[in-house]
């Protein structure tokens, strides 16, 4: 008599880049996976700024799921170049990339990543507008999946690729993000070099930091030409909304956001006062360093949703490492869940935990009373 064994249900919640690149490299490996997502479509929100993909990271997620050649399309080496400032203008550190540069970290838009991706799984892999509410565990095993539009499904392994927020997340740990002292704005210059062609010289082609002591103005330009603002400052937790700055009335906000860059350097609040009226209040927080949970039968976390670290550059690459290895887990055992899971878990634990720590010690370097002079002293090491 012969045993027919069923191929699982894999059902992974969330279409950013962890998401996408677990269902692209299961689909490699010839397995198939539905992704759940709460936005109605692959526009329904800009994406973010650039990412860059290191070698051993994200730069292997897409060697690993048959992509190196797509990601190279649309990388920018130039997005590597690096300006650090002082708060008076003084250029202390300039980085620039030659045009024949080795692809080390090369910068790309996080949409036109995505849109990789998305093209590269077959159709209906993602479902749009399918928000997770909640899962209630099934007697035979596996969970139950409930949406906001009142439809259900069910799985045997349910992954949480939803983000810091993730409401996954509680199935394995009560744990939940945390404001680390640190708050940011984001504004935007859209088609720099047509409006602003001064400011977008000044800029350059890929990071401008401008540092002082417990503040930043960090300007980052991306591949569809708009450059994007990040204003962070060490504060109090709830700052965003007691500060006063009017973010519905974007004239108003920049005058604001420009009066606490007094005495910085003028070319600095010309940035701030070039932006159009995108003003995003954007808290800083993470989970715990170090976060684990006892191994649970069919669900787990992977990206921002098992360890949300500080925005310095290393959590996308995280999330699709994770994503690659949970894959290659699934692929090398296929008729052992639990055990590629337990396999998985164990050095996503122990990497989430390294990638937080530096992370958060990057984020105090940052953002400090030293300024500029400390992130310099990093440089050098």
């Amino acid at each position: 008599m012969s045993i027919t064994t069923r191929t699982p249900r894999i059902a992974i919640i969330g279409a950013g880049l962890g998401g996408l690149i677990l269902a692209r490299t299961l689909h490699v490996h010839g397995i198939d996976a539905v992704v759940h997502e709460g936005e109605a479509s692959r526009a329904a929100r800009t994406q973010g700024g650039m990412l860059d993909l290191h070698r051993e990271s994200g730069q292997r997620a897409m060697r690993e799921a048959g992509l190196e050649d797509r990601f190279h399309a649309i990388a920018r080496r130039e997005g590597q170049d690096l300006r650090l400032l002082d708060h008076t203008g003084t250029v202390l550190l300039q980085q620039d990339t030659p045009d024949d540069a080795p692809l080390d970290r090369p910068e790309a838009d996080r949409a036109d990543l995505r849109n990789v991706l998305l093209d590269s799984l077959p159709e209906r892999t993602v479902i749009w507008g399918h928000t997770f509410r909640y899962a209630t565990a099934l007697p035979e095993g596996g969970h139950r999946i409930h949406f906001a539009d009142g439809t259900s499904t069910d799985c045997d392994l349910l992954i949480g690729a939803d983000g810091a927020h993730s409401r996954v997340r509680p199935l394995l740990t009560d744990a939940v993000p945390r404001h680390i002292g640190v708050n940011s704005i984001e504004c935007g210059i859209p088609d720099i070099d047509r409006t602003h062609p001064d400011l977008a010289a000044m800029v350059g082609r890929g990071n401008y930091w401008a540092i002082g002591a417990n503040q930043c103005l960090a300007a980052q330009r991306n591949g569809d030409g708009r450059v994007r603002i990040y204003l962070s400052f060490r504060t109090p937790e709830d700052w965003l909304t007691t500060c006063g700055i009017p973010y519905a009335e974007p004239a108003r906000a920049r005058a604001a956001l420009t009066d606490l860059f007094a005495g910085w350097a003028p070319q600095f609040t010309a940035l701030i006062q070039a932006c159009d009226d995108t003003v995003v209040p954007r808290p800083v927080t993470t989970l715990p360093v170090g976060l684990t949970w006892p191994g649970t039968p069919g669900v787990t976390l992977l990206g921002d949703a098992a360890h949300l670290m500080p925005p310095v550059g290393l959590g996308a690459n995280m999330a699709m490492l994770d994503a690659t290895e949970l894959a290659l887990a699934l692929a090398a055992a296929p008729d052992d869940m639990t055990a590629a899971l337990r396999s998985y878990e164990t050095a996503m634990f122990e990497r989430g935990a390294a990638a937080a720590q530096e992370s958060a010690g990057i984020m105090e370097i940052m953002i400090s009373p030293a300024g500029a002079q400390g992130v310099l002293e990093f440089f050098q090491q």
